[in-house]
């Protein structure tokens, strides 16, 4: 529970985007319980879902991150130490995190959200998540390897269907394109720009429907 609140502090931190709503009160790490909450015989496909159910009384979250990958998360904290070995289960957990708390920060708001949202800014946190804590732990020095590990050679499951994989895809290819340039922008030059950087992302959180994918795939 802890680790959960502090990576959902980690998001409303680096964005600026503090919410009433914890992350723990939501928390499902049994894939038996998430996979009856669907109506699924079998295990969920992943090990991270947003569980969305919508009734007349209003929205009902579950947030369902695997209990192995927590244990390992323990085993290997990356709050201490972020590096290949725990870099795919950080993704992971905080990708569900992103989501669940993308999803509320935004209904605080009267604002709706499409599941291709959901993806980009998921994809989106990953990095900048990844990028904050490493820079912290090795005082500021830039991680050139980390883009390549989050965006190059991606792969998808092979049983999604044809409209879930291409709004994966484009989710996928959006983010790298965004972060990329914020690399080239504010890290790789001369001079780094770590308070521009900053500002550019907090901009990017708070764009609405559309304005968010348009400024990914267009923005130079």
């Amino acid at each position: 529970m802890q680790l959960v609140r502090q990576l959902q502090g980690l998001i409303a931190q680096l964005y600026d985007v503090p919410t009433a709503h914890d992350v723990a009160h939501y928390l499902i790490t049994d894939a038996s319980q998430a996979a009856a909450l669907q109506g699924c015989s079998g295990p969920p496909a992943t090990d991270e879902q947003l569980l969305v159910a919508e009734g007349e009384g209003g929205v009902e979250l579950s947030l369902y991150v695997d209990e192995a990958v927590w244990h390992r998360l323990r085993d290997h904290c990356p709050l201490r130490e972020l590096d290949a070995q725990n870099l795919a289960d950080f993704c992971t957990a905080l990708e569900g995190v992103s989501h669940f708390h993308y999803f509320v920060w935004n209904a605080d708001r009267a604002r709706s959200v499409s599941l291709l949202d959901l993806e980009l800014q998921g994809e989106v946190d990953k990095y900048a998540g990844a990028l904050r804590l490493i820079l912290a732990q090795r005082d500021g020095r830039f991680p050139r390897e980390l883009f390549r590990q989050l965006f190059d050679g991606a792969g998808f499951l092979p049983a999604l269907s044809a409209d879930d994989r291409q709004r994966y895809e484009e989710a996928h290819r959006c983010a790298a394109r965004f972060c990329r340039r914020l690399e080239e922008r504010f890290l790789c030059g001369r001079r780094a720009r770590p308070d521009a950087l900053l500002r550019e992302l907090r901009r990017f959180y708070r764009l609405g429907r559309h304005a968010k994918l348009r400024h990914a795939q267009q923005w130079s």
